[in-house]
């Protein structure tokens, strides 16, 4: 089974709902089988670096409510975040462009370390207040995870991933997915949002159980064919 996740580094509801699926995965009997692809998603493509607005300013300005109820917002998001073992600090968070971290991230992918960096850098934005736009906060997070630090450094510096970043984006756009987190199973049914655990229970099951009841291909005409030999290839076909 494979899972596709868009997602951006700065959705507090990707990094909940990936703990509600992994807490899912986590009772799921084949979890072994399952791959889980990590795609890329921007919410604010066009976000700077550093910001001179905190979370709570940016919130409000976006929704156009005052800033103490972005506050209140916030703090719900950031009970939700508890009850799935995650620690949120709105107060201190830093926006930033992710468009970077989205490129380390498939770099990462290329090394193997795809999960692994994939939690580092929500667990650095989220928990502990990084700048997920400077390159020295990403080169010392890729260098925590196992990977190079001149190596990592040297391809942020070029345009390294950027079309891979690009390509995954526009998959989105070409699903008409406007939000994240969003799960894709199998290429077939899909989960919005970061929904309870039991939706994603139920959603692996349904998938693994088609997935072993899958027809078996019955094979027509098993007579000699026109061309057969006796070196291997009979039947119309070669087989080893």
């Amino acid at each position: 089974m494979r899972i596709d996740i868009w997602s951006d580094y700065a959705c507090p509801f990707c990094y909940i709902g990936k703990r509600r699926l992994e807490n899912a995965l986590s009772q799921f009997p084949d979890r072994d089988k399952v791959e889980v692809v990590y795609r890329s998603f921007q919410l604010d493509p066009t976000a700077a670096v550093k910001s001179d607005k905190d979370i709570h300013d940016l919130l409000a300005s976006k929704y156009g409510m005052t800033r103490d109820k972005a506050k209140a917002m916030n703090e719900q998001l950031a009970e939700q975040a508890r009850g799935v073992g995650l620690d949120f600090h709105f107060d201190t968070m830093q926006s930033t462009n992710t468009f970077d971290s989205h490129r380390l991230s498939h770099y990462a992918s290329a090394q193997g370390k795809a999960a692994e960096m994939t939690e580092r850098l929500l667990q650095a934005y989220f928990t502990e207040s990084l700048n997920l736009g400077e390159h020295s906060v990403l080169v010392s997070l890729a260098v925590e995870v196992g990977l190079g630090q001149a190596a990592t450094a040297a391809m942020l510096e070029s345009e390294a991933y950027k079309d891979e970043v690009n390509a995954d984006i526009a998959e989105g756009q070409r699903l008409n997915i406007n939000g994240v987190p969003f799960f894709v199973f199998n290429n077939k049914y899909a989960v919005s949002g970061a929904q309870p655990g039991p939706v994603f229970t139920e959603v692996l099951d349904t998938v693994w159980a088609e997935e072993q009841n899958a027809p078996v291909l019955q094979v027509v005409g098993t007579g000699k064919s026109e061309g057969s030999t006796e070196d291997g290839c009979s039947d119309g076909s070669c087989s080893v």
